[in-house]
């Protein structure tokens, strides 16, 4: 009988990041700290209602104008389909116009390991999160900040909120 081979396990790549830990509920996610522009209360949020589109896009709770842009505040319980939380803060995202509602932010961390996700995540998981980590022997999902609003989502936003802005100026 020939010995089994024996494949090593492969090892995560050393990565150093920073991310900030924020809670949705009794849950824990982290998010890097690259792509946050800024954390905030809940003041100034404007209740999203844009026909039809708020059904089709029932994750999105509120909309932000922030110094001539606005953006779509996209809840985090509804997004990652958990129990309603008890929202307190306001995540604004880099490079577009998405910010995220999340119940608490914890505390910035850095990771030296990004483990690939366990074959198990099969679904939306995929595409909502960048990786695990583990810190402090508790595993952390890593998000991916461009899974909130994907393009076919933001193309309607976008064009509804010309529409409504175009009827509004004429």
């Amino acid at each position: 009988m020939k010995n089994a081979r024996q494949v090593p396990a492969q090892a995560a790549p050393l990565v150093r990041e920073d991310v900030i830990v924020f809670s949705v509920g009794e849950y824990k996610f982290a998010i890097a700290a690259s792509v946050v522009k800024e954390i905030r209360g809940m003041e100034g949020l404007t209740q999203f209602t844009l026909g039809g589109i708020s059904a089709k896009i029932s994750k999105l709770a509120f909309t932000l104008e922030r110094n001539g842009t606005t953006y779509f505040v996209v809840d985090a319980a509804r997004h990652f389909q958990l129990s309603s939380s008890q929202p307190s803060r306001v995540m604004i995202l880099r490079n577009g116009v998405t910010a995220l509602l999340v119940d608490i932010t914890d505390r910035i961390l850095e990771i030296t390991s990004l483990h690939a996700l366990p074959r198990a995540f099969t679904h939306d998981e995929r595409i909502w999160y960048r990786g695990l980590a583990v810190v402090n022997g508790a595993v952390l999902p890593i998000v991916n900040h461009n899974a909130f609003l994907n393009k076919a989502e933001y193309d309607i936003l976008s064009s509804g909120l010309e529409r409504v802005r175009g009827i509004v100026t004429v």
